[in-house]
């Protein structure tokens, strides 16, 4: 839902924000312009795993991507950067902390952006669950590639918060879509605890043989909860 009217809009060159659920097509949503058009899109993500994963799933399409992150050496990155100014690639993926530095925003002015898109735009907002204080320098990018629409995209950003994003980012009369979160197939549940290690063992007894998640409220009980379960049987 909402994918089609998303693209069409970046397609006519507006300024768009999107907020889709986890698995809501997000991607698809400034991916598929870039290709339809020339030239190269900026994506802004904050998580190197995540970029890799994208720039791989993009290279067994077929589809020319990169990323940029402090995990590459130097000789890879230069590499990279002449691929770029070479127009080998359609899609660059860069952390906003390597966006940033000194005189590298400049580099890619010289470049054919046409397009830029934030992903985990809600770490712009302080009002985020996930602030991060370079986003908020992002509106750089209105100044470097005046004329590339820019989408920002999240999975979670209630109307404070892409109000916010609208500012920092300097967007210019955004279209702003947010699609429905509600999961028929979870359900969501809170019970009283009372003995949490006997709750544990009851829940695990009805779930044998499936998969989940336990939440722990520090890394030292995480551990402790899985040293249990891998080593006493009799825990559950």
């Amino acid at each position: 839902p909402l994918q089609e009217e998303i693209i069409r809009d970046a397609l006519a060159g507006r300024d768009v924000i999107a907020v889709l659920p986890t698995g809501g097509g997000k991607s698809l949503c400034f991916q598929l312009p870039v290709l339809v058009r020339s030239g190269l899109a900026v994506v802004v993500s904050p998580l190197i795993a995540l970029m890799k994963d994208q720039v791989d799933a993009l290279s067994v399409a077929g589809i020319p991507a990169t990323y940029l992150s402090s995990t590459l050496d130097h000789d890879e990155s230069r590499e990279r950067m002449r691929g770029l100014r070479e127009g080998r690639y359609r899609l660059l993926y860069v952390a906003p902390e390597r966006l940033l530095r000194p005189g590298f925003l400049a580099s890619l002015a010289h470049l054919d952006v046409r397009f830029v898109a934030v992903d985990e735009a809600h770490c712009i907002s302080q009002w985020g669950h996930d602030f991060r204080p370079e986003y908020r320098r992002l509106a750089d990018l209105r100044d470097t590639f005046p004329d590339a629409p820019v989408m920002a995209l999240s999975a979670t950003a209630p109307a404070r918060v892409r109000a916010d994003i609208a500012t920092s980012l300097r967007l210019r009369d955004p279209r702003t879509y947010v699609a429905s979160f509600d999961r028929p197939n979870l359900l969501y549940r809170v019970e009283p605890a009372s003995d949490a290690r006997q709750q544990l063992q009851a829940l695990l007894r009805r779930r044998r043989g499936e998969q989940g998640i336990l939440y722990a409220h520090s890394r030292r009980a995480a551990e402790r909860l899985a040293e249990g379960l891998l080593h006493a049987p009799t825990f559950w």
